[in-house]
């Protein structure tokens, strides 16, 4: 049972009434009459229990953007039922409005909605709902949380879709341009032209050749459509934070913006969440399907507090990537972790793979360096410096190795992946 903010009022004002004249009988004949009262409005009020609830919305919905979440609420009972009806979810996912004040007649049919903002990634679940039926004169009512479970996938916010555009204009700029031919190189046959000395001989076309006066060749354009697989270190350093967010978060970023961009290339895309295992994946697939099931894929993703195993990620890229292939790594250039995991094992990787590694890094650094206004700032600055100087080193020792290395703020690193990605296959070097 549950007593209203009314029933305090008419239970406050007779109270004044009866200590007009403090007397045990009257206030016996108080305390009877306002049970009373009280016992017939409760008898009065629909049980909770008697609203047959159906409950229907969005299954899915980026992080930040509204989620409409229905119930069908259905007066079973003989009586009205007047009361409110709460869609109760997570702190994570506000809700508005927080409680639906509504009147329904016997054997009617209302529909209210409930709009949720869901502010983090990963599943989002509700569990119940909550129905307070009051009485006819609105004093105490009956409530009930009943288990009605409904789960929403709250998807990355892929904010650097903005940047797709320009990219794939670019990208569209770059497939209408006139191939430069190189001898010996690709193997998709492009046009004929007449030989010349240091032509290999072996692209000699006779049949060509008998039917004009010179010796014709033929000219081949490299190969465009690649196999690029995308890895995303899931470990300890993804759980550091980068400006307002974890470097987890840019990364993933940088993923769906790849994925969007190499997909429309044309090029089979893989992706591969790692940390000391398989933590999520995608292969095989192509079109809308490719970014669906990265997007879904990506939003259960969440860092994990332990060390990356570089040895058995070298094994799993080998075994998912057979040909040579563009293999992007997505983690962190803090000199420790990588001296120690990942710099033994990228020789394993170089010599089948063209290797790209991109990390996010840490604005706040960048601040310190700027700042120099006291002894504790100087300080600050100085440290600031040691660990860039060693994040430049990693980075020149991954470039001597034949790594492409982008290191970019957090906003920037999808775009500046993106712009790497279409220098490289402009190059051929894909």
């Amino acid at each position: 049972m549950v007593i209203t903010g009314r029933a305090v009022s008419v239970i406050a004002l007779c109270g004044v009434v009866t200590l007009a004249r403090p007397q045990w009988s009257t206030f016996g004949l108080y305390l009877v009459v306002m049970a009373t009262i009280l016992a017939i409005d409760l008898a009065r009020a629909v049980a909770p229990q008697d609203l047959d609830i159906q409950r229907s919305g969005d299954r899915a919905v980026r992080v930040g953007d509204p989620a409409a979440l229905t119930l069908q609420l259905t007066n079973r009972s003989g009586r009205p039922f007047s009361g409110s009806v709460r869609d109760a979810w997570p702190p994570s996912a506000p809700t508005s409005p927080r409680r639906h004040d509504l009147t329904i007649e016997s054997g009617d049919r209302r529909r209210i909605t409930t709009i949720a903002r869901p502010a983090r990634r990963g599943a989002c679940h509700a569990d119940r709902v909550t129905v307070r039926a009051l009485g006819p004169w609105g004093l105490v009512g009956r409530q009930c949380s009943i288990p009605m479970r409904w789960r929403i996938d709250v998807l990355p916010p892929f904010i650097s879709r903005k940047h797709l555009p320009s990219k794939l204009a670019r990208l569209r700029d770059l497939e209408g341009r006139t191939i430069v031919l190189q001898r010996g190189q690709g193997t998709e046959f492009d046009s004929l032209r007449e030989y010349v000395v240091g032509d290999d001989v072996r692209s000699i076309d006779w049949r060509a050749t008998a039917r004009v006066s010179d010796v014709m060749v033929r000219t081949w354009r490299p190969e465009r459509d690649r196999h690029v697989l995308i890895v995303l270190d899931c470990g300890r350093t993804s759980a550091g934070r980068v400006g307002d967010a974890p470097r987890l978060d840019a990364g993933i970023e940088s993923v769906l913006l790849l994925t969007a961009l190499a997909g429309r290339a044309g090029d089979r895309v893989d992706v591969l969440a790692w940390d000391r295992g398989v933590r999520g994946a995608v292969q095989g697939q192509s079109g809308a399907d490719l970014m669906a099931a990265t997007t879904s894929m990506l939003a259960n993703v969440d860092s994990s507090l332990v060390e990356t195993d570089w040895s058995r990620l070298a094994a799993e890229i080998v075994r998912r990537a057979r040909h040579r292939s563009l293999v992007v790594l997505l983690t962190a250039l803090d000199p420790a972790p990588l001296r120690q995991g990942a710099l033994p094992v990228l020789p394993q990787l170089i010599g089948r793979h063209q290797v790209l590694v991109a990390a996010a890094s840490d604005p706040s650094v960048a601040q310190m360096l700027a700042d120099r206004s006291d002894l504790a700032a100087t300080y600050r600055a100085a440290a600031a410096a040691g660990f860039s100087r060693e994040r430049r080193a990693v980075a020149d020792q991954l470039t001597r190795f034949g790594v492409e290395v982008v290191d970019a703020l957090p906003d920037d690193l999808a775009p500046a992946l993106a712009d790497r990605y279409l220098a490289l296959k402009a190059a051929g070097r894909l």
